[in-house]
């Protein structure tokens, strides 16, 4: 016997699975990495140092929740000379959305 879920299918066709949509919450809960991100997307990149530069964030902070949204996703890095920037994915951030939505069976809204 099967039980059906709504939602649950269409759930499962989403490209991202709920591994994934729990690693980037857990990355976006944490206030000085959502911060970090916030600066991120609004520059469009940034290098440590520049981000360093925020109110409170030391450079092994900075170290750690980079890794932390590079691991899920949230940021892509490029090396150019001697720095290391960090920019938003944004085909990350819609995939999530998306998860999102498919994990509770609502459908995208044109608002």
């Amino acid at each position: 016997m099967s039980i059906e879920i709504k939602g649950y299918t269409e759930y499962r066709r989403a490209k991202m699975d709920k591994e994934q949509i729990e690693r980037i919450s857990k990355a976006l809960g944490d206030e000085t990495r959502l911060m970090i991100f916030e600066a991120i997307g609004n520059r469009g990149r940034m290098n440590c140092g520049e981000i360093v530069e925020l109110q409170g964030v030391t450079p092994a902070t900075v170290s750690h929740h980079l890794k932390i949204l590079l691991d899920a996703g949230l940021i892509e890095t490029e090396k150019l000379g001697q720095f290391v920037y960090s920019e938003v994915v944004p085909k990350r951030l819609e995939e999530y959305c998306e998860g999102l939505r498919a994990l509770v069976g609502r459908k995208k809204s044109g608002r």
